[in-house]
């Protein structure tokens, strides 16, 4: 039994960082109705920004600045060069157009960051610590409290003037430009604040999981935040602490029978049932069009 809690709890450290990573494709498509395939690498360039930090001396807090400022930029530009000329196109352009970048930004941290370390170090205590009888790692509780208090932030933001705003733009954006909303303006907010996440969780994934190929962390919250629903903050939260927890479970039980692997797409197959039972997610709205 204490394994079996030990495997969750640790699931549910993970989910912690997965809602912040699947925050960042919320944020977008709530507003604009974006899908970003490219999230793993932004999630990846964000950490390698922020890990090239210490070699231009800047400290700790300095350098995750630096990666929030520069996916900040990197976002923005994105939005108004790349994707707004895009406007009024089929759907695919923009899904195409999204991969691609994935690939620009995959070769482009390839000759930009050679030779910078994949994780910054800390100053935590390698040390586990015992709670509740069980051990756990001090950096995993120390990242899942940042990233709770990430998903905090933005969950309040939504209740702003300018969250109230995102959340017109998002139900009907003719409307929201009635009233005088500026939707390019909000954009802007939006597509920064996936900037801002996506450097700070990849820093916190990189940190607990020592690097390793960030680009397909986000093959692993496309689940998460489809099982929740795609325009859902609550059900991203919801589907990340889940699929956390599905994942180290399965590790723990499932992979020494099944084979080393089972877990990478337990989440898959979890995925499947929840679309057959709810095509639009635990949380999500269906699109309802008159005809």
């Amino acid at each position: 039994m204490r394994f079996f809690a030990a495997l969750v709890v640790d699931g549910a450290l993970a989910g912690a960082i997965y809602a912040l990573i699947g925050l960042a494709f919320v944020v977008v498509y709530k507003a604009s109705r974006v899908i970003n395939f490219a999230l793993g690498e932004w999630v990846m360039f964000g950490s390698r920004v922020a890990a090239a930090g210490p070699y231009l001396g800047l400290g700790l807090g300095g350098a995750v600045g630096l990666g929030c400022a520069g996916m900040v930029a990197l976002a923005v530009a994105f939005n108004r060069v790349i994707l707004r000329p895009l406007v009024g196109h089929p759907t695919i352009s923009l899904i195409m157009v999204t991969i691609g970048f994935g690939a620009f930004l995959r070769a482009a941290a390839a000759m930009l960051f050679a030779g910078v370390p994949g994780a910054i170090a800390l100053p935590i205590s390698p040390e586990p610590i015992a709670v509740a009888g069980l051990l756990l790692s001090q950096g995993k509780l120390v990242a899942a409290a940042l990233a709770a208090a990430g998903v905090a932030i933005v969950s309040a933001f939504y209740r702003t003037r300018s969250g109230v705003a995102l959340r017109a733009i998002a139900d009907d954006q003719q409307a929201a430009v009635a009233v005088g909303i500026d939707i390019d303006q909000h954009l802007a907010i939006t597509w920064a604040m996936a900037g801002i996440l996506s450097a700070v969780a990849g820093t916190l994934w990189a940190w607990t999981s020592g690097g390793g190929s960030l680009a397909l962390v986000g093959l692993r919250v496309f689940p998460i935040v489809i099982i929740g629903g795609l325009d859902s903050i609550l059900g991203t939260i919801v589907g990340a602490l889940f699929v956390g927890t599905l994942e180290s479970v399965a590790a723990g039980y499932l992979d020494p029978l099944l084979g080393g692997g089972f877990s990478a797409i337990a989440s898959y197959l979890a995925l499947l049932g929840v679309l057959f039972l709810r095509p639009y997610g635990l949380f999500g709205k269906p699109d309802i069009a008159r005809v």
